[in-house]
């Protein structure tokens, strides 16, 4: 952990000021410029919805917090880092510079064995970013100066390092694109199904006795392969299989990574607009699309699933009043990806002010669909029941703009892995009438799409 006197200097004490300078580009691609970084930091982010995708190279700035003020810690490290920034390029929203990071599950994260490298909260500005949207495409760099030196002299040498950089992006001189997967040579399930089913049964006991309404609890397993993982053969299988989800990956360190392709927005803020969602209640997909019509139509009549979903919509809704001018509540429907369906609600807003991401992130996080409700009682429920820490699966997980706006994703279908080893996560609401066996049923069907990611040879 840092020195308190390195937490208490501002940012452009310990970095410098930001200087960021943008080219736009085009003939390069996210797979080459990930694989160009193989040996260094690395970072990806995909929204299904607007066609917005970016990549980090190697890193600029790093920002980290503890606490229950781990929010506005990230906040105000983020404000004071952009607002002290000569930010060359701004012609275009894509050419600013982003950070990506997020959030354990619980302000009370002390990092472990699994996630050794990984604060509370960890945001990082990487030293290159390639951004692309629809048939636009930019590369930034940045860097730090001393906040006493003019940017302006430095802005054509910067220039000329993006020059260099796109020739040999283009040139394909750097790392060769990865090819298969290493070999997965053993898979352990830490939990076995009798601690599963007492601990189901401990939930609905407190469900019965009045004490909390709904519940999410998790289990994990260990994959090990026979060399380090490799993660690009995961994010392309994640492209193929799972387009519509928000696929992301965070390697703070070289081979220690955190990724995942997950459907369920947590929240977007552009300006005053914001855009979130309700996503609980989960059933198989079919193998015909008549299988299909009718496993979504048998969940959105089940009453355990509508049960579940309509704590997380009414709780979401409670938690957004406070901060927005007005909510639209959109009817519900099936959310599909490959082999799962969830019922889904889309929630737009406006708020009161434009606040930024964070506050509404602060807000929200642990929604029902991944904690519980009460909050506070499921959040200790959680802490007391699961062998295994969570880390940062089931969290916030996403990217804040130079404006402090930005885009998070709920951390689920997400993996995380050092060296030869990864941990996939997969959890199920727990209500009244919640069946051991089929919630155990439900959690290895959410485990699917990275057990399947991970298998590729």
């Amino acid at each position: 952990m840092e020195s308190s006197a390195l937490r208490d200097a501002t940012i452009n004490q310990r970095y410098g000021r930001l200087l960021s300078c943008s080219l736009p580009v085009d003939g390069i691609s996210f797979a080459g410029f990930l694989a160009a970084a193989e040996g260094q930091t690395r970072f990806y982010w995909e929204n299904h919805d607007d066609h917005v995708a970016f990549a980090g190279a190697g890193t600029a700035v790093e920002l980290m917090a503890w606490g229950a003020e781990r929010f506005d810690k990230i906040a105000n490290y983020a404000r004071e880092l952009f607002e002290g920034a000569q930010i060359d390029g701004e012609g275009n929203p894509l050419s600013g510079p982003r950070l990506i990071g997020g959030f354990a599950f619980r302000d009370d994260f002390t990092p472990d064995n699994t996630w050794s490298i990984y604060s509370p909260a960890f945001f990082a500005l990487p030293h290159y970013q390639l951004a692309s949207c629809g048939d636009t495409m930019w590369l930034t760099i940045n860097t730090q100066i001393p906040p006493e030196e003019s940017p302006a002299p430095l802005i054509p040498d910067l220039r000329a390092a993006l020059q260099q950089k796109i020739a040999q992006l283009k040139a394909g001189e750097w790392a060769p694109v990865e090819g298969r997967q290493s070999a997965l040579v053993d898979i352990d399930y830490p939990m076995n199904y009798p601690v599963w089913e007492r601990m189901i049964n401990d939930a609905t006991e407190r469900i019965h006795a009045g004490t909390l309404r709904k519940v999410v609890l998790a289990r994990a397993a260990e994959l090990r392969f026979d060399q380090p993982v490799r993660l690009l053969p995961i994010l392309r299988q994640m492209a193929t299989h799972y387009a519509n989800c928000y696929r992301f990956l965070f390697e703070p360190r070289p081979r220690y990574a955190f990724y995942g392709a997950s459907p369920e927005l947590l929240a977007s803020v552009r300006g005053r607009q914001l855009d979130t969602m309700g996503l609980a209640g989960s059933a198989a997909r079919g193998e015909t699309a008549d299988a299909d019509r009718r496993l979504g139509e048998d969940l959105l009549a089940s009453a355990k699933d509508c049960i579940e979903h309509e704590i997380v919509v009414e709780k979401m809704r409670d938690r957004l009043r406070p901060v927005t001018e007005s909510l639209e509540i959109r009817p519900r429907e099936l959310l599909k990806v490959s082999n799962i369906q969830h019922i889904h609600t889309p929630i737009r807003g406006l708020l009161k002010r434009p606040i930024g991401i964070l506050p509404v992130v602060e807000a929200l996080h642990p929604t029902p669909a991944l904690g519980g409700d009460p909050r506070g009682m499921a959040m200790r429920v959680i802490r007391k029941l699961e062998p295994i820490p969570r880390g940062w699966y089931g969290a916030p997980v996403g990217w804040i703009d130079s404006q402090l706006d930005g885009e998070f994703a709920v951390a689920i279908r997400s993996a995380v892995a050092q060296e030869a080893r990864a941990w996939i996560y997969a959890g199920a609401g727990i209500v009244a009438d919640s069946v051991p066996a089929r919630e155990w049923e439900e959690t290895a069907l959410k485990f699917r799409p990275m057990l399947d990611a991970h298998s590729l040879r």
